[in-house]
């Protein structure tokens, strides 16, 4: 009875573990897809709290969501810019001279109109997205610090006109010195990468945007 017993005791055993091994892969992959999918689901809804965007998720090629968002950008610097320009013309001796200053904002981001893509595989979680570009500069204020009429030469609106466009150009070759795009993408990868879970890395990799219409 004892022998019949340890038999019995060890056969089941053995059922068990053959078993647990021929499912083992089977539960492995089940593991994996689901740590993927929360890696997935991890780096969703960061990018929607931070951009309120969400971005097309795929998983081993398959969809799990596709991109939607109710804006167009995503400004994540901006700076107050100040550009000064002066005007000189003479015309039969008789000159006229117009000297503006100007204050402007210089905001740098994402155009969400673009792909957004989480591709998160067996080894790897990526984010692919445009670079970051130049959104706009916006006119604050325009100041007049010198308006000098020549005696039959006088400052008319058009000229005041043309110096505000020359002004407003010289604010955005200001703006592309400071290199506000590169910033802009700096600050996504660490704002990004501090929201996800500890020990949770992502690679970002940009690429150069469409021109939208």
């Amino acid at each position: 009875m004892a022998f019949t017993i340890v038999g019995v005791a060890t056969l089941a055993a053995g059922v068990f573990v053959f078993e647990r091994c021929a499912t083992l892969p089977g539960r492995a992959a089940s593991g994996t897809v689901a740590q993927m999918e929360r890696v997935g689901r991890d780096l969703r809804d960061t990018i929607v709290n931070l951009a309120h965007l969400q971005p097309r998720v795929m998983i081993n090629d398959r969809v799990y969501f596709e991109q939607s968002s109710p804006t167009a950008e995503l400004a994540l610097i901006s700076q107050r810019l100040e550009v000064e320009h002066e005007f000189l013309h003479t015309w039969a001796g008789s000159t006229k001279r117009l000297r503006l200053h100007g204050t402007y904002t210089a905001k740098a981001g994402f155009d969400l109109r673009q792909k957004w893509e989480v591709k998160v595989g067996d080894q790897t979680a990526a984010v692919e997205l445009p670079h970051a570009q130049l959104l706009g500069v916006e006119q604050e204020r325009i100041d007049v610090l010198a308006l000098e009429n020549g005696f039959w030469n006088p400052v008319s609106g058009t000229d005041v006109q043309a110096q505000i466009a020359t002004l407003h150009e010289l604010a955005r070759a200001r703006a592309g010195e400071r290199h506000l795009p590169e910033e802009a993408e700096q600050m996504l990868r660490t704002q990004l990468q501090s929201r996800l879970p500890p020990g949770q890395s992502v690679r970002f990799e940009f690429y150069s945007p469409r021109k939208v219409e």
